[in-house]
């Protein structure tokens, strides 16, 4: 049996040529500016979901937001490359609001809430359900499953706003007297809008204490 090879991709380098002539025709110099730095304001942490094009949802061009996605839009304390994301935004770019933004629906939820087995993806899906294990009572007193979703798909973009605000990166960013904000958000696919789910901090004393980090002394010189 023949195998038909695999279709070309030229189709898209061809839409990008459009999309640069189209960029190009609005600014004649907008890459030749844009190569020169990039100071975007935002950090944009969302899901990989490809429904959800963080630019175009927003109204911004390339280079006016700094983006990091995985799935369902989670902030772990061991996963280094968000880390490294928040890091370089933060202190680097100097971006003035971190926005943690899942939607509607989301696959990676969805199936944090099943018992299925789904191969190496469990690990991450476990940090859901920890989010899902302590509003337990909260969600299992919902009915419709869809209703059931969106509310878990809500209480885990708050979760992450909280794990991001207590990070060493924002906390020293606090410290240190730098215009840093952490925002909530969530995106419906059924009508392209975002809401604010008003659950954001600006200041290390917005968040618990046991969280809050002292600033490391430094050390002693030793006389001689």
């Amino acid at each position: 049996m023949e195998v038909a090879p695999l279709r070309s991709l030229k189709h898209l380098f061809e839409n990008n040529l459009k999309w640069a002539d189209k960029i190009k025709t609005a600014d004649p110099q907008f890459f030749a500016k844009l190569s020169k730095q990039q100071a975007p304001e935002y950090l944009w942490i969302g899901c990989s979901d490809s429904r959800v094009p963080a630019n175009e949802i927003v109204g911004l061009l390339p280079g006016e937001l700094f983006v990091h996605r995985n799935v369902a839009n989670v902030v772990v304390h061991t996963d280094f490359n968000c880390l490294a994301v928040l890091q370089f935004a933060v202190e680097v770019l100097k971006v003035k609001h971190v926005i943690i933004c899942g939607h509607y629906g989301c696959g990676g939820v969805k199936a944090a809430m099943e018992n299925k087995t789904h191969g190496l993806i469990d690990n991450w899906l476990r940090n859901i359900k920890d989010v899902y294990q302590r509003h337990e009572a909260r969600l299992d007193a919902i009915q419709n499953d869809r209703e059931k979703l969106d509310l878990l798909c809500e209480l885990n973009v708050v979760d992450q706003v909280a794990n991001v605000c207590h990070t060493t990166i924002v906390q020293d960013a606090w410290r240190r007297g730098q215009a840093l904000a952490v925002h909530s958000w969530i995106y419906s696919i059924q009508d392209g809008l975002l809401r604010d789910l008003n659950f954001s901090f600006s200041g290390q004393e917005q968040i618990p204490p046991i969280y809050r980090l002292s600033e490391i002394p430094k050390p002693k010189k030793l006389s001689i």
